[in-house]
Parts: structure tokens; C-alpha cells; sequence
């Protein structure tokens, strides 16, 4: 399929953020009695959103999920992504590729809050590639693995979502984009579970960023 527009989950996809962002949960988690390892800990939340949680967090740890907790979750987790935030190994060709195949319309559709999202992609040096055309699940009336946040950046970019890819690595996150009616190809770097990411709707699965490309 002749592509018109790429949509690309961030986190996992561009920057390598998911064991930094489950490193800070697990400790704090650690601090309220609920211990797991970091391997189980993403294993458990990697796309999804701390709220969407509630239920199996306080169930684990006794006490209420308050707004105060969270706040100084998002304040631990933001100080330690700026210190340690890198890009996706070979994301910035990528991207600069399909940016330049489709004319400039591409967008990243998050389920995280934006002020992470923008953060993160300036730290990492690909703000310039997508300023404007940022989505955020917590924006949205659902996040994923509801479509809404896919369907909006492609309402944005005025392109049928059947006519989009969507770019994604988790099972939550691909379901969100198959649902929106986007083709969605699912980023599987060694070690991660390829066969799941297929089973919940991914068309291909590719293992490194220089994958990411389309017919010129």
C-alpha cells in the first residue's frame, strides 16, 4: 500500500524510554511494599497509562492512587529521563526518510501526557520533525487501546486513518491503531515478543529502525 501518512507511537518507538520510565514506578511501588522486579514491572505497565491501572495498583499496595502520588511519579520520572533519555538506535534516518516521503505528514500519537512526549523529543533532538502534529492519549476521551488518539492525528493531517501506518511496540498500542483502521507495523527489537505483537494485528514486524522504510 501506497502510504500517505506515518503515525508514531513515541515511547519505545523513537525514544528509549520504558525501562527509565518502569525504573522510577518499581521503586516507588518498592517504597509502598509492592516488589517485582523491573522485568515484571514493564511487563505489567508498558503501554499503559498509570491511571488506567488503579485498580490492580491499589489492590497490590493497600493505599489509594492519589493525584499528590502521582504528581511526584510524573516530578521523579521526568528528572530522570532528562538525565538519561536516549533515541531509538537509528530513528533519526528514519524518521527524516518517511518525513520526506510523505511530504511532511507524519505525527506522533502518545499515550503518555505531552509535556513528556515534547520533553522527550527535544532532549533527543527529533522535535523539528514533528512540532504541531504531537497527540496525547490524555488529551483524548480514551486512550489506547482505544483509537482515539490515532484517529485524531490523522483527522489532523486530513488523511484517512486506512490510508495511514502506524508505527508502534506494544500489543496495547497496536490494538489502538488497528482499531482506528490504520495498517500498523510493530517494532520488535531482539528480545522482544515478536509472535504477541503479531497476534494483536501488526502487519510486519521489523527489528531495526533501518526497516523503517518505504518505495521512493
Amino acid at each position: 500500500m501506497n502510504f500517505e501518512a506515518i503515525l508514531f507511537d513515541c515511547d519505545g518507538v523513537l525514544v528509549d524510554s520504558e525501562a527509565i520510565t518502569c525504573g522510577v514506578l518499581r521503586d516507588m511501588f518498592e517504597e509502598q511494599g509492592w516488589r517485582m522486579t523491573l522485568a515484571e514491572c514493564m511487563q505489567r505497565f508498558v503501554g499503559h497509562t498509570v491511571k488506567s491501572q488503579r485498580s490492580v495498583i491499589e489492590a497490590h499496595t493497600g493505599v489509594p492512587l492519589t493525584d499528590a502520588w502521582l504528581e511526584q511519579f510524573f516530578a521523579r520520572r521526568n528528572e530522570r529521563l532528562t538525565q538519561s533519555i536516549t533515541a531509538i538506535e537509528g530513528v533519526h534516518e528514519a524518521v527524516a526518510h518517511l518525513h520526506d516521503h510523505c511530504q511532511g505528514r507524519i505525527a506522533v500519537a502518545s499515550g503518555a501526557d505531552r509535556f513528556k512526549v515534547e520533553m522527550m523529543l527535544k532532549q533527543v533532538g527529533l522535535i523539528h520533525f514533528f512540532e504541531g502534529r504531537i497527540f496525547s492519549g490524555h488529551e483524548m476521551p480514551r486512550s489506547k487501546p482505544h483509537p482515539d488518539v490515532y484517529l485524531a492525528a490523522a483527522a489532523h493531517l486530513q488523511i484517512e486513518p486506512t490510508r495511514c501506518l502506524v508505527i508502534e511496540d506494544t500489543t496495547v498500542g497496536i490494538t489502538a491503531g488497528v482499531a482506528a483502521g490504520a495498517t500498523v507495523w510493530a517494532y520488535a527489537p531482539p528480545g522482544a515478543d515478536a509472535h504477541a505483537l503479531r497476534q494483536a494485528g501488526a502487519a510486519q514486524v521489523f527489528e531495526h529502525m533501518r526497516g523503517l522504510r518505504l518505495g521512493s
